[in-house]
């Protein structure tokens, strides 16, 4: 796996963001959509990688993950996909914890992360437990919600 910057430019990254809005609306009820699309993905606050599986122009995108600053100290988890071709073979894993590594270089002591509470997003739930999330309370802009959950994690 080669995980790199991502400048949101090449269409198989482009695509894997609609689908991610796709999924999310899909499994989320309304007004509970908190996934970023490709202009908030762009933001100067958030930083974007891409995993591919090879180098070169036919290696086939793996999945992506972004991170937002909140603050000084303080770092958001946000618009994790794996590719559907590829789930179950580590990827995920593989960006959480390239994610959680970025938050400590930038100085963070956490970072956080939403999701939904639903059977749709258990397999992420697990996956931030696994790598040592803890629920928490909500935080930053997000509107009280029964759907959501909100997990953080010490660094």
């Amino acid at each position: 796996m080669r995980i790199e910057r991502d400048d949101l430019t090449r269409q198989a990254v482009v695509d894997l963001v609609a689908l991610h809005q796709r999924a999310a609306h899909a499994n989320s009820p309304p007004g509970c959509v908190f996934a970023l699309d490709l202009a908030g993905l762009r933001d100067p606050s958030v930083v974007v990688w891409s995993v591919w599986d090879g180098a070169g122009g036919d290696s086939a995108l793996l999945g992506i993950v972004a991170v937002k600053r909140l603050d000084a100290g303080h770092c958001e988890l946000k618009s994790m996909r794996t590719h559907p071709d590829h789930v179950r073979r580590g990827v995920g894993a593989a960006l959480l914890d390239h994610a959680t590594r970025h938050a400590r270089d930038m100085g963070a002591t956490r970072i956080s992360l939403e999701t939904g509470s639903n059977a749709a997003y258990a397999a992420a739930r697990a996956l931030y437990e696994r790598a040592g999330f803890v629920r928490c309370k909500r935080f930053g802009s997000y509107p009280p919600s029964r759907f959501s959950r909100y997990y953080t994690l010490d660094l």
